[in-house]
């Protein structure tokens, strides 16, 4: 069972418990930063959120079924307080609990109702191989995501392009699309960028980022750049846990050669994931 299986059978299974980010992980016997990463990629929500949406939607049940204690649905989702139930509440479903009560159904609410793993989403993927890389400066245009808006990352490349060959320091023509700064809420920054050899000449415009030197676990992604979450999922559930090494935190990045076509999304590229020595 990969990681993101026994999470979710976890958080079903616990429900009732005051659940944490480092509970899951340990359940999965992961990593709280493999994860966070692995989750988000997978389900599309945060385990937090994911968390607080299967509560809160047991609780839209028991409310639209008419129970008459909105204070004991409320401590029963993990709640100390009327109030601070009321407030998550009307941020899930854009309405309060009484509201819901009264209505008496939950026609028109978006529920987070139990996910199952989509075991099609895996691929087969060349084992990876080991190196060590000294630190490299990379500068570029950076953008916060999350599992949702990540779509928009092809958008920022777009908007990078002009600055490729152009940027004073630059080295070869390898572009880099680098993710950290990741949270628990599941938000990451992505930098489009370059490696360069000092940041003194940078435009101010794009953001600077040193990777320190680190060992990395690199795979080989070798379809259409559209298969890419694919390719993800595949090393955070699968080809990581199966290579038999424990990820370090620090920035991933995808390295795009001089084999990679950006105008066709062809010519594959490779995922360089930072791991423990």
């Amino acid at each position: 069972m990969n990681p993101v299986a026994k999470a979710l059978w976890f958080i079903e299974s616990h429900s009732a418990q005051d659940l944490t980010l480092d509970d899951v992980a340990n359940a999965a016997g992961v990593s709280r930063y493999h994860m966070s990463r692995v989750f988000g990629i997978a389900v599309g929500f945060s385990v937090i959120r994911y968390v607080r949406g299967r509560r809160l939607t047991e609780a839209a049940r028991a409310l639209s079924n008419g129970a008459p204690d909105i204070l004991a649905v409320a401590l029963d989702a993990g709640y100390g307080s009327h109030e601070a139930f009321t407030r998550a509440f009307r941020d899930q479903f854009g309405m309060t609990p009484e509201m819901l009560r009264a209505r008496g159904n939950l026609n028109g609410i978006e529920l987070m109702e139990p996910i199952k793993m989509d075991e099609t989403l895996l691929t087969n993927l060349e084992p990876p191989r080991v190196e060590n890389l000294k630190t490299l400066l990379i500068a570029g245009l950076s953008e916060r995501y999350d599992s949702k808006t990540c779509a928009a990352i092809p958008a920022q490349w777009q908007r990078f392009a002009p600055y490729l060959g152009h940027i004073p320091g630059q080295i070869g023509h390898t572009a880099y699309g680098v993710l950290c700064n990741n949270d628990d809420a599941g938000n990451t920054d992505y930098i489009s960028g370059v490696e360069v050899s000092d940041f003194s000449r940078v435009p101010p415009e794009l953001s600077h980022l040193r990777i320190p030197e680190q060992r990395y676990a690199v795979f080989a992604h070798r379809d259409h750049i559209s298969t890419i979450r694919r390719t993800w999922y595949t090393i955070w559930n699968k080809g990581l846990p199966e290579s038999g090494h424990q990820p370090a935190e620090g920035p991933e990045f995808e390295r795009y050669g001089e084999e990679f076509d950006p105008q066709t999304g062809n010519g594959g590229f490779e995922i360089w994931i930072p791991i423990k020595t």
